[in-house]
């Protein structure tokens, strides 16, 4: 599994996303992203929050911390991405505005064409190997191709098979968590998710980032007075992020089958991974938290 894994990296990490956006996209309609006109305010604090304040929060805490190579790719990439799917379903488990959520999730989604690599110019450039140019074309066509296009084809899905459009969007739902699963196994079998090289201080470094974004998801739109329903939408649509797409940017990025880079992409896929496993430890906590007041 190791070798076949170090070889298809890239493919794993593409069938994992391509197959949650389809799921994504089969719960959407273009009446979804009309909430822009009904509720503005909402959407853009969302916005602004999710492609302004995060990654501004994030070359804080890189900068403060002095933190360089994969750990700050990983980083920056975490802040560079948009919300996850899963922001929509644990929104609505939270009583929070699930439309709102969609919404963000859909825009943030489209934006990410340009938002991502320009973010990650900005945040990772010193991070970066001496002979790295950042492919921002190549970043943007793949997006394109793993993001937008099969989010576009679950809304056809829906848009043609109202009907089935449920059950397709759960499996589709379920092959992406496939996926994941075989990216750890794979990822663990070749000797790419190492713990002990890794190291428990960059572990607490993840963890604390985890909370500094709990943090400002939780504190910011409140103190933009945003409704409690629509802060709770934002709060994790800051939190939960689309890990989905951060690991198929660090295998097209630094595949495991270039020795030359392997060692920080690792470092980059534990980061990304360890973080989109604190994100689904802290979500239902948050969920018991909303549900019970």
């Amino acid at each position: 599994m190791g070798e076949l894994y170090v070889q298809y990296e890239y493919w794993f990490a593409t069938f994992q996303l391509v197959t949650a956006m389809l799921g994504m996209g089969a719960t959407l309609t273009a009446r979804d992203f009309a909430d822009i006109l009904r509720a503005p305010r909402a959407v853009s604090l969302g916005l602004g929050i999710q492609l302004l304040l995060i990654p501004l929060v994030a070359y804080l805490f890189l900068g403060v911390l002095g933190i360089v190579g994969g750990l700050a790719i990983g980083f920056a990439l975490i802040a560079a991405i948009p919300g996850g799917t899963t922001s929509n379903i644990f929104t609505f488990f939270a009583r929070g505005n699930s439309a709102l959520s969609i919404c963000i999730t859909a825009i943030t989604t489209l934006a990410c064409l340009v938002s991502t690599p320009l973010i990650l110019s900005l945040l990772i450039s010193d991070s970066l190997p001496a002979d790295f140019s950042m492919p921002t074309g190549q970043i943007m066509f793949e997006i394109a191709m793993a993001l937008l296009l099969p989010l576009s084809l679950g809304m056809l899905f829906l848009f043609m098979y109202p009907v089935a459009a449920a059950q397709f969007s759960k499996w589709c739902i379920r092959a992406s968590l496939f996926g994941i699963l075989l990216i750890v196994v794979g990822s663990a079998s070749a000797g790419r998710l190492d713990l002990e090289a890794f190291g428990m201080a960059n572990v607490a470094l993840v963890a604390g980032f985890t909370l500094i974004l709990v943090v400002v998801g939780a504190s910011a739109p409140r103190i933009f007075g945003l409704a409690k329903r629509d802060a709770i939408a934002v709060e994790f649509e800051v939190i939960v992020r689309n890990t989905n797409l951060g690991v198929m940017l660090k295998a097209s990025l630094f595949p495991a089958s270039a020795a030359a880079t392997a060692h920080l992409g690792d470092t980059v896929l534990f980061t990304v991974l360890l973080y989109g496993g604190f994100q689904l430890l802290i979500a239902p906590v948050l969920i018991r938290i909303y549900t019970r007041e």
